[in-house]
């Protein structure tokens, strides 16, 4: 029996996922016959969840399509600004990523983060149980079935994934509204309400407290909050600059 052969398009943004020495616009593939048009990309490295949609001979076509011989097969990127549909927007984040977790959290963003490895079995059960994104550089968690709805993060460098988070999923920022330690909702608190949790130092010389309702930690404007509002107006300039080029 021959197998049928295929011709593979791949757009640039997608090309880093596939073999080195096969990181071309266009494949010549030969398939099995059997496995599914979403099998057949994923077996060429590229996770189903970086796909924006596939086409068969100009048409529109679902992954559980089954190539047939001579077709022409487009793979086409996500769409900018990606929806998510079906629940709010909320990620889980795996243990190579708490910059980009507490980077999120300082912008208000829903972003759960596993500082341990508890395996991809369990991240991808998380991530659909509590219908998050789940946002990883590991390909082989992006391909596992259970995911409700997945993200690879390009960079390894915590600016650029946090612009790319951003740019990708458009989340709505609320920046000092969560705990960067556990990701938490937090509230203003009374100087009087938190005193004995504050060093001798902190309680003489500030005055503007907040608190997370999940796990207690008293946030005030020491030391380190130039830097973190660096962080946070170089994001939300980048954000709105973004939305106007898009709206434009």
């Amino acid at each position: 029996m021959n197998r049928p052969q295929v011709t593979v398009r791949i757009p640039e943004g997608l090309r880093l996922f596939l073999p080195s020495d096969r990181r071309t616009a266009v494949l010549s593939l030969t398939t099995d016959g059997t496995s599914s048009l979403g099998h057949v990309v994923e077996s060429l490295g590229i996770p189903l969840t970086e796909v924006g949609g596939l086409a068969v001979d100009g048409h529109d076509a679902p992954a559980r399509h089954v190539p047939a011989a001579g077709e022409v097969i487009d793979v086409r990127a996500v769409v900018r600004p990606q929806q998510v549909p079906g629940a709010p927007l909320r990620f889980l984040l795996d243990v190579h990523l708490g910059t980009l977790a507490r980077r999120l959290r300082l912008l208000g963003v829903d972003a759960a983060y596993e500082s341990e490895d508890i395996g991809d079995p369990a991240l991808a059960a998380l991530s659909a149980h509590e219908r998050r994104v789940l946002l990883s550089r590991d390909r082989g968690l992006l391909r596992r079935r259970e995911l409700w709805a997945g993200g690879y993060v390009y960079s390894d460098r915590p600016e650029e994934q946090l612009q790319d988070v951003l740019d990708r999923f458009d989340p709505v920022l609320a920046p000092w509204t969560r705990c960067v330690a556990c990701n938490g909702e937090l509230r203003d608190a009374d100087k009087d309400s938190v005193r004995d949790r504050l060093a001798d130092g902190t309680r003489k010389t500030y005055d503007v407290f907040a608190e997370c309702t999940a796990c207690g930690r008293v946030y005030w404007r020491g030391a380190h909050h130039a830097e973190l509002a660096a962080v946070v107006d170089r994001a939300l300039r980048e954000h709105a600059e973004r939305r106007g080029h898009r709206a434009g």
